[in-house]
């Protein structure tokens, strides 16, 4: 059901400072930025070969990233990994006593469908299931 991992976010204070490196310095090519309002950021998607980084910066003091951001710091934020039916995913994961920060899909950037894995099931991590 995973088909491979669509994309490393890293979360950032600034998006034309973190830009400086990941642009500038490394050469990669911004494919697109989007005010992603459901999650009260601006994101940046940089396309790696299959995968892209993904910068995320939040819009409010208040949202999951903007805490995130302040407890934690900038870096990395989660690792999205693409399945073909995210619905069938989520079913089976609560099944199995996943902790879900998403038990239904929300619309994330670019349009497409989206849930969160709480980090406490998952090593640590916070996961993105993405379904384009």
């Amino acid at each position: 059901m995973i088909k491979k991992i669509n994309h490393v976010a890293i979360i950032v204070p600034d998006l034309d400072s973190s830009l400086t490196f990941w642009r500038d310095a490394l050469g990669l090519k911004v494919e697109y930025v989007e005010e992603v309002k459901s999650q009260e950021s601006i994101v940046a998607f940089l396309p790696t070969g299959e995968s892209e980084i993904e910068l995320v910066k939040p819009t409010t003091e208040t949202s999951g990233a903007a805490k995130f951001l302040a407890k934690r710091g900038a870096g990395m934020h989660h690792i999205a990994l693409e399945v073909d039916n995210l619905d069938e995913m989520l079913v089976d994961l609560k099944a199995k006593g996943i902790r879900l920060i998403n038990e239904t899909p929300i619309i994330a950037a670019g349009g497409y469908r989206a849930a969160f894995i709480h980090p406490e099931s998952a090593s640590g991590v916070l996961v993105e299931l993405y379904q384009k």
